[in-house]
């Protein structure tokens, strides 16, 4: 990959292996999401997909998350302006609106694990959809997510 390749192309000029990278793997998309039905307001809880590894922030079957997940949304150029859940941190959220990254980016700092230090990522806060009921994740919604940028 081109050095800084992310300041010279656009989303859409990205090649796969420099769109996947751009992920910093803070798992905040991977948590279940509440909407408001009234205000379509969404709110973030403490529950992970099931298929997430809470551990290294990646999906445990990337490949076939789609069809294992129906709602799971495959991130591209063109769907990238539907997406305004997304975090104010994410790599594709933040070049979209022409943002830089931020100094933690694993991309920046060289190193996959800076997100974890700067407290961006869902690692340690969270738990797997598989031990809550659907009924209770309401109960769930978290604010901690919203105080990163």
């Amino acid at each position: 990959m081109a050095e800084n390749f992310w300041e010279t192309k656009s989303l859409s000029q990205m090649n796969e292996p420099e769109w996947e990278s751009l992920c910093d793997g803070c798992a905040q998309c991977c948590l279940c999401k509440v909407e408001d039905a009234d205000t379509g307001t969404v709110h973030y809880t403490d529950v992970h997909c099931r298929h997430l590894n809470a551990a290294t922030g990646r999906c445990g079957d990337y490949d076939r998350r789609t069809t294992l997940v129906p709602d799971c949304v495959k991130l591209t150029p063109e769907n990238l302006h539907e997406l305004s859940w997304m975090p104010a941190t994410c790599a594709y959220r933040l070049l979209y609106e022409n943002k830089p990254l931020a100094a933690w980016h694993p991309l920046i700092s060289g190193d996959p694990n800076s997100v974890h230090a700067a407290g961006i990522s869902v690692r340690g806060r969270c738990v797997s959809e598989a031990f809550v009921h659907e009924t209770d994740i309401i109960e769930r919604i978290v604010h901690w997510r919203d105080k990163k940028s």
